[in-house]
């Protein structure tokens, strides 16, 4: 098998590393170890891996300050890795840049998907203005959205919203962060107000909007385009 992208974790447990190692080389793609913060640090400066697993339980520094720091210049995808299963946890690293959040112990099939939409979205991002997922076209220039090759008429508020939720492929968005992006500050608190926007989403572009498979709900937390 190919060699793929290069994966920086950032994790202090042994077995989770030996895990890892294990299963992320098996399907291609080169691994880099820390086990602490610092040294996670100067790895991800030195080696700008494709994607970081970072844990928040680090034996130096807090994972959550790890996030901050790296987030001043480091912007590939970053998963946390935590046993820390709170709401409050798993938002709080979302608003500080994190793309995906799982908690320990983890299925690896779930992890590997989590990993590929997360690159994905960045070549996406980088490479071409259109989206493509399944049936659903997404033109982030000309603001074009056509399903099954037929134009989907959208209001400017709900192509902007399509098109942060799509641009981020496999990130959880909290609703917070799309409430500030989409409609300012002043509505941060409003999430019934977005939820309204994304059944009328649905209603547009899902095939089942009772079984949605493109808007995906993190229940407590936000909002995720794609599986």
């Amino acid at each position: 098998m190919l060699e793929k992208e290069t994966i920086l974790v950032i994790d202090d447990e042994l077995q989770i590393r030996r895990l890892l190692d294990i299963t992320l080389s098996a399907n291609g793609y080169r691994i880099i170890h820390a086990e602490r913060g610092k040294s996670g640090l100067v790895d991800a400066a030195t080696f700008n891996p494709a994607l970081i697993l970072l844990d928040l339980g680090l034996p130096d520094i807090d994972g959550q300050e790890i996030l901050v720091k790296l987030r001043e210049w480091y912007t590939n995808p970053i998963i946390i890795l935590s046993v820390r299963d709170s709401e409050t946890d798993i938002i709080k690293a979302l608003d500080n840049g994190a793309n995906d959040y799982l908690t320990k112990p983890f299925r690896s099939g779930e992890l590997l998907a989590r990993i590929r939409a997360s690159i994905r979205s960045v070549s996406i991002t980088n490479e071409s203005p259109v989206i493509i997922a399944g049936n659903l076209s997404i033109d982030l220039i000309s603001h074009v959205v056509r399903k099954n090759n037929e134009l989907l008429k959208l209001t400017s508020t709900e192509f902007a919203l399509l098109a942060l939720l799509a641009g981020n492929e496999g990130r959880v968005l909290t609703h917070q962060f799309i409430l500030n992006k989409i409609w300012g500050h002043g509505y941060a608190e409003q999430t019934q107000y977005l939820r309204v926007f994304i059944a009328q989403l649905r209603k547009k572009i899902e095939d089942n909007p009772a079984k949605p498979t493109l808007l995906i709900t993190e229940s407590g937390i936000g909002y995720r385009f794609g599986d």
